[in-house]
């Protein structure tokens, strides 16, 4: 069985070979706020992420998958930040602190899928890239927040049973973390 691919074929602007789309989000940032019916890339990794995240390999099909395959493993870094919370409030202090602690992005030595993605052209398009990608580890960590504690605010097994799993056997934590 093949893996999900993002059905995003269309991106608006690429910043090295990684799409940049609109996301749903009540966060600043760089990204255009969508309409809140529609369906976005953070939906549809979330949607995919219990399917995809028992690959090793994916082929990458198009630009939105990179930013899928980023989310996918933002998830399980959020996962595993969940599982050490016992209240949804101390949960979603702790995905705030993870979405604007400092990260590599593609073209740093520590990111660990170098070879799929390219490096961004210019200093401008690294520091747009950063801030995109911050905003995205926000709205996806209140997300995986309300999915994992749902409305009776007691953490979800079915979701954190795949705090352990490694997406394409990467992390986007350092070795040890």
């Amino acid at each position: 069985m093949p893996a999900y691919h993002s059905s995003f074929l269309n991106p608006q602007q690429i910043i090295g070979n990684t799409a940049i789309l609109p996301i749903k989000t009540q966060f600043r940032g760089p990204s255009i706020v969508q309409n809140g019916n529609e369906s976005d890339i953070i939906d549809e990794a979330l949607y995919y992420f219990r399917a995809n995240v028992f690959f090793r390999t994916y082929e990458v099909k198009s630009e939105a998958d990179r930013l899928l395959i980023y989310i996918t493993l933002y998830i399980t870094e959020c996962l595993k930040k969940l599982q050490r919370c016992s209240s949804k409030s101390q949960a979603q202090q702790e995905m705030y602190t993870l979405a604007i602690s400092r990260f590599d992005i593609p073209g740093d030595s520590g990111f660990p899928l170098n070879t799929v993605y390219a490096k961004p052209q210019t200093p401008q398009d690294a520091e747009f890239m950063r801030t995109y990608l911050t905003q995205l580890r926000q709205e996806t960590g209140l997300r995986v927040c309300e999915r994992v504690f749902g409305d009776d605010g007691k953490p979800s097994k079915w979701w954190l049973c795949f705090s352990k799993k490694k997406f394409m056997d990467k992390s986007l934590s350092g070795p040890g973390q």
